[in-house]
């Protein structure tokens, strides 16, 4: 990005958003990245496999394991929202 260009804020959903409304959110993320919100908190950011590999430089063949929000199992999302639970409450005891 040109340091002349100011930046333009990322949009953002909540973890609500996303539980209600998947496909609005998925389709704003296959656009561009969208930072997901927890409790007002930035705790994720969701994006197309496109941009991940462009920001990681790994290709389809790198990855190990890749899920969509419709295919992703129950333990994995589960854990997820517990992960952030849990920064949550250590950020909030700092």
């Amino acid at each position: 990005m040109d340091m002349m260009e100011p930046e333009v804020p990322m949009r953002q959903f909540t973890t609500a958003d996303l539980n209600k409304q998947v496909g609005i959110v998925t389709d704003a993320a296959r656009r561009e990245p969208v930072l997901i919100t927890h409790h007002r908190r930035p705790r994720l950011v969701m994006m197309s496999v496109e941009t991940y590999e462009m920001l990681t430089h790994k290709s389809a063949e790198d990855r190990q394991q890749a899920f969509t929000l419709d295919t992703m199992p129950d333990e994995i999302a589960n854990g997820l929202l517990k992960l952030a639970d849990q920064y949550e409450r250590d950020a909030s005891d700092s």
